[in-house]
């Protein structure tokens, strides 16, 4: 049976690749304090986007804005998403490790000025209240090729069947239009991986790299990194939305691809990273993963941008805690006092 979601309020998880990318996680600072400049932000995100995109209205400009499992319960409390957790490490023929990361910005616009001006705002709003854990910039590599040389992303849904994928419906009733993504930073090594005879490195991708055209399952490795990422489960494939860009310092000798997936569920994209660090059956291991290693990973939960739009300063259950706290006696005039309190929009 076809699934359908709801699209109308959630974040911009399936918009199209862009020629530039942001991607910024921090921590939350200990205090109570901290934790309210965080949530105030939410808030008022959505007004920030268009503030900044309106400098150039073709920019495409759109920012993501998600929360790891500690700083949901430290934010927002009960209820929480249902498939929320930390990420979960993997140790096989590699390591796939976990990394600190309480918030997650991912900006996309077609040109870097705007999302590092987005970038600004939102960091200046946020100024003492967290520190910043990871930020990558990333950029459009010629035809959207990683710099492995290999087009990247050749068979992400598109349209409905993006949304299918990536937002939550009926599933999660109470966090429907909402998204999970995952993101780890992979760094190259580029002069190994260029040893490597082109026809070896398509059976490791299973894909030709000029053409990008899927090898046959007659030629294709089991091992290639195409088919240890194909999952499925009663017969249908179970697709994700990967938003991964090439970034790097080439004087540092530090570049890669920096993963994004976007799901409706982690537990797609924690079945393909165990078919890749694990192997398939174990020991079958990706072989991308002897040139490209993950230096992060992180897991969190995207809310619709109509959760972010209704956050108030102060957490639903402590804003109740404090009106009850402040709340006069009921007045003499047989009033309940009503118009004496005052109330934070929600």
């Amino acid at each position: 049976m076809e699934r359908r979601v709801p699209s109308t309020n959630s974040q911009p998880v399936a918009a199209s690749l862009t020629r530039a990318a942001m991607f910024l996680v921090v921590t939350i600072n200990g205090g109570a304090e901290h934790e309210e400049t965080v949530r105030g932000l939410t808030a008022d995100l959505s007004g920030l986007v268009r503030s900044a995109g309106f400098r150039d209205l073709d920019s495409r400009l759109n920012c993501v804005m998600a929360f790891g499992s500690d700083a949901w319960d430290r934010l927002f409390g009960a209820p929480r998403p249902k498939e929320l957790h930390p990420f979960r490490e993997i140790r096989g023929q590699h390591h796939a490790i976990a990394t600190p990361g309480d918030v997650l910005f991912h900006i996309r616009s077609a040109s870097i000025d705007l999302c590092f001006e987005l970038a600004s705002q939102i960091m200046a709003r946020l100024d003492g209240a967290v520190a910043v854990a990871d930020e990558v910039h990333g950029f459009k590599y010629f035809d959207n090729r990683d710099l492995l040389g290999f087009v990247d992303g050749t068979e992400n849904p598109v349209d409905q069947e993006a949304l299918d994928a990536t937002v939550i419906g009926e599933e999660d009733a109470a966090f429907a239009g909402g998204s999970y993504v995952i993101v780890q930073k992979y760094l190259h090594d580029l002069k190994g991986w260029n040893a490597v005879p082109v026809e070896q490195q398509e059976g490791f991708v299973g894909r030709t790299k000029l053409s990008d055209i899927e090898l046959d399952d007659a030629t294709k490795p089991s091992f290639a990194h195409n088919a240890l990422t194909v999952i499925e489960e009663n017969g249908q494939e179970l697709k994700i939305v990967r938003a991964n860009m090439p970034f790097g310092e080439v004087g540092k000798g530090e570049y890669g691809t920096y993963f994004c997936g976007y799901t409706s569920s982690p537990r797609k994209i924690e079945l393909m990273l165990e078919n890749m660090f694990v192997g398939k059956p174990p020991g079958n291991y990706d072989r991308l993963l002897d040139f490209s290693r993950p230096v992060t990973g992180t897991l969190f939960f995207v809310p619709s941008a109509t959760f972010l739009d209704d956050v108030g300063a102060a957490p639903p259950a402590a804003a109740e805690s404090e009106a009850a706290a402040d709340a006069p006696s009921p007045a003499g005039d047989g009033s309940l006092g009503i118009g004496s309190l005052s109330k934070e929009p929600g």
